[in-house]
């Protein structure tokens, strides 16, 4: 991390405001989380490494809960828990709110590197699941665009193929948890390597609807509460 990053990190922390000049600092939202997009790229846009996603326009209960299950070691990442772990509720909510409002544009997707037949095993898995292995179709949860479902359901579409596979990887090997009942764990680990492949190439190679916004539910089709998927 640059040294310019690691005091926007401390800029986030309520408690090390004292750490910014006053004439350098203004103490709104937007430059609080100067710490969020050091990684998360210019106004939460997503970088341009291909692991760190998109978080502009997300749905706020997504983002919430996903500060949440850092803060509280239901996912596991060093930076992140270690970031997040003074931060009240309630400022994790401000978080939150202000990623959610942004209303930016995506970049164009990423060209495919599979051939014909796994894109269209992607796009069968995407849209229609498959029943034989108990596998929802991911636009039961995740909306018929792909843009993701109020309250707390992210969009799938405009999020990188390195990021897509790491986070199944990270449900399918535990890594990754939600509140329970924690829907995506087992529809994770009943996917094959291939599937995974041919997911994240058919995902990361469409492009992202105008406006990009999440959808109302319309049903929770998996019991218990909507999936929060691998879209942060």
């Amino acid at each position: 991390m640059t040294p310019i990053s690691v005091l926007f990190g401390c800029a986030l922390l309520p408690g090390l405001l004292w750490a910014i000049p006053a004439h350098a600092f203004e103490d709104t939202i937007a430059q609080r989380v100067q710490a969020c997009v050091g990684c998360h790229g210019k106004e939460g846009r997503a970088a341009s490494d291909g692991y760190y996603p998109r978080i502009a326009g997300k749905p706020a209960g997504y983002l919430y809960n996903q500060l949440l299950n850092f803060r509280e070691g239901r996912r596991r990442y060093a930076l992140m828990g270690s970031l997040v772990a003074p931060l009240s509720d309630d400022y994790l909510r401000e978080i939150a709110t202000y990623f959610s409002r942004l209303e930016l544009p995506y970049p164009a997707p990423q060209a495919p590197t599979a051939d014909a037949s796994v894109l269209e095993h992607g796009r069968s898995l995407v849209t229609d699941g498959d029943h034989r292995r108990e596998i929802p179709a991911c636009t039961q949860c995740h909306g018929q665009a792909l843009t993701g479902m109020l309250p707390a359901t992210p969009a799938l579409v405009g999020l990188p193929r390195d990021y897509l596979n790491s986070q199944l990887g990270a449900w399918q090997t535990g890594g990754r948890h939600a509140t329970s009942p924690d829907c995506m764990a087992p529809i994770a680990q009943r996917l094959m390597p291939r599937d995974v492949d041919a997911l994240s190439q058919w995902l990361a190679s469409q492009p992202v609807p105008v406006p990009a916004r999440a959808v109302a539910a319309t049903a929770a089709p998996i019991p218990g509460k909507p999936c929060e998927g691998p879209g942060s």
